[in-house]
């Protein structure tokens, strides 16, 4: 079983005894998105590691522009509660790369794909993202590949 996922289990046990009830409500649902992906298609596979990181980093966008929404719908408790929910999960995920470390491995990426203008973007994508792995948002990533390239 993945560590993470063993983790988490062991997390919300803890916080279930703590009564923590943003905590317990948080790791339920991550979890319940975790045997949901897990019996999804033909047939139950484990997920890995790496599996369990890239879908903790889609929950926890989907908590960001949650809140987002919220914030713009006029309902500050909701997006106050999507944010925590996201901090919760933030402690869960890799580090996420400073601007300088993201643009060093932008660099690398078009070196190596040999790309010159904005035409090789999906070129270095697919260099840049298996070395970026959940560390960045996908956005983020490709918009500094876009503003190395066009410079």
């Amino acid at each position: 079983m993945a560590e993470i996922k063993d983790r988490l289990k062991a997390d919300l046990t803890a916080a279930m005894k703590a009564r923590d009830e943003l905590r317990t409500r948080t790791l339920r649902m991550v979890l319940t998105a975790l045997t949901t992906e897990e019996v999804a298609g033909g047939s139950a596979r484990e997920l890995g590691d790496d599996e369990v990181v890239k879908l903790l980093t889609r929950e926890a966008k989907k908590r960001r522009e949650a809140a987002d929404a919220f914030d713009k719908g006029d309902r500050p408790e909701q997006a106050r509660a999507e944010r925590e929910e996201g901090e919760v999960l933030a402690e869960y995920l890799p580090a996420q790369l400073t601007d300088a470390e993201l643009a060093d491995l932008v660099s690398a990426a078009i070196a190596e794909a040999g790309a010159g203008d904005v035409k090789a973007m999906g070129q270095v994508m697919k260099v840049v993202n298996p070395k970026v792995a959940g560390r960045a948002e996908g956005g983020r990533v490709a918009a500094e590949v876009k503003r190395q390239l066009s410079a």
